[in-house]
């Protein structure tokens, strides 16, 4: 084995053994880091991408998880070594950053302490001297106060924050290869883009390895010297990354790169990658110009379903023994929206776009302005009519999981919102209805029976918007509905938003951070920034002319790829 190479992953194959049963997750999968090289692993999720990292890492259960193959570091065969010199390796050699910083941190511990704990554990370093090495790592990862983060708890800190945190650990002891397993998936574009500049940063000043697995190949191209696409546990490309991002070769890799919306050009539908897969990518309607004028012409020449009139929205926290702090989450809003329209909500998180969704649905109480759906305002409405209310204003949540009761089955969660609201005659219509639902989300009658953990995260999100739709109402709010899927389902869910939108005459405010996502779905768009309106008009013509910094650094913060 040639001594240039940092790691190596020969045939590597594992599978997980539950109640006598035995599932592959991994294929064969072979390939090399050299020092100081970037390799970008990408591919849709339950593709075994992680699994491959915690192999790798030594951290798959011994007892489920059967592994097979070889991985050498600096030479040593990983999968032989024995638990002491394997815990010895991760921290100081090997270190990982996981997706999730909340759950990788001690909520119970201030942050300063945990990456402590770890200099303490690897070096010979005294206490006070392991504190200024901390305090200095947390300048390097550019957090703006690096003795507030050092006495802080995990939930006192941002999500960007908090991920900076997880890479202050990892690179605690120098380590010479780092995982770093989806390390922005939650994030906004603008921490996006400054995780990325400092992890590469840190790479040439370390001249680390690194290995980045990600979903999104744009993002891959930024920052990987060569990158290895993989599907459903199976290599299907490996290569030097700007022939792979400008001649991708097999069909997979194409609908990976094609499947994130246009900046420039806007398609009627997206192409997925069963589109690719099964050849069905045939030249794309474009929505042109024109077309956009004359539909939006139609658009603005009704009177608004909802107006939002100067909106304030205000939060209190004890601030010491006597007074109270103000913070105004939602600051003189106000916008119109048409019926058949979809409104773009695009910021920063803590801009205020779900507060502002949240008090149009009057989960949460405007503290001034006028809220007017149908000429009525809402913000002064009795209780029960509210309730009623609920029928026609429904929200699409984040993460579906979540939002579903994992004790019912599909078809009791959509047809409970049906009865409450005393809509069809009986259950045996409702049944009708649903199973109607189900097919027009492109899922099928074997949905109704099962329970929401046998479902993937976009089959799932096809089952959130079918309880929405299940009420028929007229204005839906998708509050970052598609952020946490993989690209590739979320075309496919965009794709059914809009063709929903045109059956039904829906019409949407589209809340996201993603400026690619919320410019292809919008008509307008508005841009937040700390509770205020920053920018306000149609979304081409803010994405190609946009007129203030703010908007600007979104706009340059989308991975544009190579």
């Amino acid at each position: 084995m040639a001594s240039i190479t940092l790691l190596s992953v020969k045939n590597l194959n594992v599978s997980f053994i539950s109640e006598k049963k035995e599932t592959q997750v991994l294929y064969d999968l072979s390939f090399d880091i050299n020092p100081n090289e970037i390799l970008g692993v990408v591919g849709e999720s339950g593709s075994g991408k992680s699994v491959a990292s915690l192999a790798i890492m030594g951290l798959l259960p011994t007892t489920t998880a059967k592994v097979s193959g070889e991985i050498f570091y600096n030479s040593q065969a990983i999968l032989d070594l024995d638990t002491k010199t394997l815990r010895s390796l991760r921290g100081n050699e090997i270190a990982m950053i996981f997706q999730e910083p909340m759950s990788s941190l001690n909520p119970s511990m201030k942050c300063g302490k945990q990456v402590t704990e770890i200099l303490l554990q690897h070096t010979n370093l005294s206490k006070s001297e392991a504190k200024n090495e901390v305090l200095s790592l947390f300048e390097k990862v550019k957090l703006p106060d690096s003795i507030r983060a050092y006495n802080a708890y995990p939930h006192q800190l941002s999500g960007g924050q908090k991920q900076r945190i997880m890479i202050a650990m990892a690179i605690a002891c120098k380590p010479k290869l780092l995982i770093a397993d989806e390390p922005t998936t939650a994030l906004d574009v603008t921490v996006q883009k400054e995780i990325m500049s400092l992890l590469k940063d840190l790479q040439e000043e370390y001249k680390m390895s690194i290995l980045f697995i990600s979903h999104d190949l744009s993002l891959v191209s930024e920052i990987a010297d060569k990158v290895l696409v993989v599907y459903q546990g199976k290599m299907v490309e490996y290569g030097v990354t700007s022939e792979i991002f400008n001649n991708p070769q097999k069909k997979y890799t194409k609908a990976l790169i094609h499947a994130r919306p246009s900046l420039d050009v806007r398609y009627k539908t997206l192409p997925t990658i069963e589109d690719y897969l099964t050849d069905q990518t045939e030249e794309r309607e474009v929505i042109t110009k024109t077309q956009r004028t004359q539909h939006h012409r139609e658009l603005y020449s009704k009177p608004p379903l909802l107006e939002v009139r100067n909106v304030e929205k205000t939060f209190f926290s004890k601030a010491g023994l006597f007074g109270k702090k103000e913070f105004k989450a939602v600051d003189g809003v106000s916008f119109k929206l048409y019926e058949g329209e979809t409104l773009g909500l695009v910021g920063e998180s803590g801009c205020g776009k779900s507060t502002l969704g949240n008090t149009i649905l009057q989960l949460d109480s405007a503290n001034n302005g006028e809220i007017l759906y149908r000429g009525q305002d809402i913000t002064k409405i009795s209780s029960s009519e509210i309730r009623s209310l609920r029928k026609e204003i429904q929200l699409i949540f984040q993460d579906p999981f979540a939002s579903l009761n994992p004790r019912l089955t599909i078809g009791k969660a959509i047809i409970e919102p049906m009865k409450a609201h005393n809509l069809y005659a009986n259950d045996t219509e409702r049944k009708e209805k649903t199973i109607d639902l189900l097919e027009r989300v492109g899922l099928d009658i074997t949905v109704f029976n099962r329970y929401p953990h046998e479902f993937s995260g976009g089959q799932r999100q096809r089952i959130g918007i079918a309880r929405t739709i299940a009420l028929q109402p007229k204005l839906i709010i998708c509050d970052e509905s598609v952020s946490a899927l993989d690209i590739s389902v979320q075309a496919q869910v965009l794709n059914l938003l809009n063709e929903l939108k045109e059956k039904f005459g829906f019409t949407y405010i589209f809340i996201s951070h993603d400026l690619a996502v919320v410019k292809y779905m919008s008509d307008q768009l508005l841009v937040m920034n700390r509770g205020k309106i920053e920018e306000h008009g149609d979304a081409d013509v803010i994405y190609h002319a946009p007129k203030k910094e703010y908007t600007k650094k979104l706009i340059e913060a989308i991975p544009k790829g190579i």
